[in-house]
């Protein structure tokens, strides 16, 4: 439920720069808290009176209302909450009449305590009463989260400090006012309501809900997992389950509504921490015992008096990879899944085709540290970036992260002992013929910015492989890791998504349980089995099959042929055999090869991370790049392997760079990720790549394909130094002479498109 906060309380308020005119605003006016209340109202005055209605009438609406509430007008305040939620409402906004509520029971509360002598705290509970008791249990947990701020009131309060700080002389300008009064306006209201709305709302919880937040359940293997169980009050007859299964364990009654959200939906919800969470007593070994751990889960949940023997599971990321891990060995009660975004462990972490990313290292603290999450410790950024910078100054294996942290983990030792994707990985989810054998529905969600993307398709197409009969339906769109789970953002990364892309993923959800458990109507997005946005056209297209996402393929080679400054991604096959050599000094730390970027989609120009970038013609008629690329790279090297990446970009008209997908990878496993095959030096071999980032959007007329190749070298993962011995055990002593890449310039990349 994280996205409601930014629904309800943030609400999408964008500032335009509606004037240049500056107010006398002196700094007298905010050394203190007690200045800051006397003078804000006067601020928010004399902005009201030269404030101008701006095109987009909700950006005014949102400035305007908050203006009202800063200078007491709260009736006032009322009126401009009801045109917004009709605007909104026009936008088929969910619970357009519940916008701002939170905002309109503090405006209440104080019209009563000015009119009738009320007391705020009680007019509050009065007004919250008054709205809470006509909600049903979707809208009353939907809207619960608007009356509580996502990391205390004290981040509101750094916030507001934050925009006076940017106030360096006696006067301010109009946007610097509209950001102002809006920080303003949030502490002050949420330092007096989130107390008051705390107990009330636990009130309404303890109103509506049975929970049970202590659970023991004991598996066959002598493990002990801790669960939480919700169910409707009042409610005699059985009913279908919903499990969570997950390590981001929570004390009680931290994440209540992601226990309350089926129970709201019309199930029985549980939520199930793996083994060594929360109250259970053993250790903590992420993914390793998941499996038949869930089995053990679904076991017990059938033989409760509130279940009628049917259980579906849910849930992104980690949740996502403990619904396959049940599925491996499905028991007959659970009889759909809904994986979101999931983590395929071997296949996209704590490694992507054959690379182990450094990212994944502070999560293995994060989850293991305590019974629950050490997520102080996670959220030291500066720190894990001094590891990692420690690690690539120092030229040290890779397996002494751990030691230049100065704490050893057992686990992370574990990963790096199987880089190929062995028996160890396989054994943790379906692999093969596991897929054969599930028969069960399948909704998987996923996004073309998805960090889980990988494994979410890898689950996907080997189902569908394995199984010609699977039903199994997917929804991809322009959605990042968590807006791929239950609420896309509208604004991803700087880029504003196409207005049809902004579905509510978490209602489909609960749509397609009704279908499966309830056997209700199949909801109404999956018109076929592949359901996927087209980015730019602001259209959903539905095909049975992935190979039905492009009608064609465009072959482009890498040509050693120079176009200004960039080389030439040419359709032609080159006649003659020739290549570009790439030099990577592995023992220079001075410099880095990398495929990182900023949290962008649109750049402004292009950053080859000292790689090699290739430009395409431009494009002389409308098509769209959809579907994963793929491609073969012909070299000869000097060593006996090396990691690289490809990145593909569409640069448009306007001279900004859109970031579509990337490939990273491992030369040696390019033919197999479970075996090892070395290349042989000096020798011109084949390198094929295919596991990239599905993507699809329309090309603007005239734009260009753009790829940028490179060679691995940064702190961000491993570096392969190319000896052929175990990558996590090499060191700079190993990087002996640069490595030397001769690309050819038939190598080629196919990106498919549709016309």
């Amino acid at each position: 439920m994280k996205k409601t906060f930014s629904l309800i309380i943030v609400l999408f308020i964008y500032y335009s720069v509606v004037t240049a005119q500056n107010l006398y605003f002196p700094r007298s006016s905010f050394s203190d808290s007690v200045s800051l209340s006397k003078s804000l109202p006067a601020l928010a005055q004399r902005v009201i009176s030269i404030y101008k209605q701006e095109s987009d009438k909700k950006t005014y609406l949102n400035n305007l209302f908050v203006l009202r509430m800063i200078t007491g007008q709260y009736a006032s305040t009322i009126n401009i909450i009801d045109t917004l939620r009709v605007l909104y409402n026009k936008d088929n906004a969910k619970y357009p009449e519940l916008l701002l509520i939170q905002y309109e029971i503090f405006c209440n509360s104080k019209l009563k305590e000015i009119s009738s002598g009320l007391s705020f705290d009680e007019g509050f509970r009065l007004s919250f009463h008054n709205v809470f008791d006509k909600l049903d249990d979707k809208a009353a947990l939907y809207i619960s989260t608007a009356f509580i701020t996502r990391n205390g009131t004290d981040e509101l309060y750094q916030n507001l400090q934050m925009s006076l700080s940017k106030l360096t002389n006696d006067s301010i300008n109009i946007y610097e006012a509209l950001i102002l009064c809006r920080n303003y306006n949030l502490f002050h209201v949420f330092k007096i309501i989130e107390p008051l709305a705390l107990p009330l709302l636990a009130e309404e919880t303890g109103k509506r809900y049975l929970i049970e937040d202590s659970v023991m359940i004991k598996t066959r293997y002598g493990a002990s997992i801790s669960a939480l169980v919700a169910r409707k009050k009042g409610i005699t007859t059985a009913r279908p389950s919903v499990l969570q299964f997950t390590i981001y364990a929570s004390p009680f009654p931290n994440g209540l509504n992601r226990l309350l959200d089926p129970v709201a939906n019309g199930y029985v919800s549980i939520v199930a921490y793996t083994r060594g969470k929360a109250h259970s007593p053993d250790e903590i070994i992420p993914y390793e015992n998941d499996g038949k751990d869930a089995y053990d889960v679904i076991d017990w949940i059938i033989k409760q008096s509130w279940s009628n023997g049917k259980v579906g599971m849910f849930g992104g990321s980690y949740n996502g990879f403990t619904q396959w891990a049940a599925a491996k060995n499905l028991h007959p009660a659970l009889k759909t899944i809904v994986p979101s975004a999931s983590a395929a462990p071997g296949l996209d972490v704590p490694m992507t085709n054959n690379v182990f990313m450094s990212f994944v290292f502070p999560w293995i603290y994060y989850v293991t540290d305590n019974k629950y999450l050490d997520i102080d410790y996670y959220n030291k950024t500066a720190m894990w970036d001094s590891v990692n910078t420690k690690w690539y100054a120092s030229g040290r294996p890779y397996n002494s992260l751990d030691t230049i942290l100065g704490r050893g983990s057992k686990i992370f030792q574990r990963w790096l002992r199987h880089p190929a994707y062995d028996k160890y990985w396989q054994d943790m989810i379906p692999y093969k013929e596991d897929f054969a054998k599930i028969n069960i529905p399948v909704l998987t969600t996923t996004g073309y910015y998805d960090g889980g993307q990988i494994g979410a398709m890898y689950y996907f197409r080997e189902h569908l492989k394995y199984n010609k009969k699977a039903l199994h339906y997917l929804i991809i769109g322009p959605f990042g890791h968590f807006g791929s789970q239950a609420y896309p953002d509208a604004v991803y990364n700087g880029y504003k998504i196409d207005p049809v892309a902004n579905i509510s993923i978490h209602d489909i959800i609960f749509q397609w349980f009704d279908y499966v458990l309830k056997d209700g109507r199949i909801p109404s997005i999956l018109k076929d089995k592949i359901n996927f946005e087209v980015m730019g056209a602001n259209e959903w297209k539905h095909i049975t099959t992935l190979s039905n996402m492009n009608n064609d393929v465009l072959k482009l080679y890498l040509n050693n042929r120079k176009s200004g400054t960039y080389s030439e991604l040419s359709e032609q096959k080159p006649s003659g055999k020739e290549f570009l050599e790439e030099q990577v000094n592995f023992a220079d730390r001075t410099s880095k090869n990398n495929y990182s970027r900023e949290n962008k989609i649109i750049y402004d120009s292009l950053d080859t991370g000292n790689g090699i970038a290739f430009f395409s013609e431009p494009i002389s008629e409308e098509i769209s790049i959809s579907g994963a690329f793929s491609g073969e790279l012909k070299a000869s090297v000097n060593k006996k392997d090396f990691d690289f990446n490809l990145v593909l970009y569409e640069l448009m008209p306007d001279g900004k760079y859109f970031y579509l997908s990337y490939f990273m990878g491992r030369a040696s496993y390019a033919k197999d990720i479970s075996r090892r095959q070395l290349l042989k030096q000096g020798e011109l071999q084949s390198i094929p790549f295919t596991n990239t980032y599905i993507t699809c959007r329309k090309l603007i007329k005239g734009s260009r394909i753009v790829i940028v190749l490179n060679i691995n070298k940064s702190p961000d993962e491993q570096i392969n130094y190319g000896t052929g011995k175990d990558v996590s055990e090499e060191s700079i002593k190993d990087a002996g002479t640069p490595l030397k890449v001769k690309w050819y310039n038939d190598s080629y990349v196919n990106i498919p498109v549709q016309r």
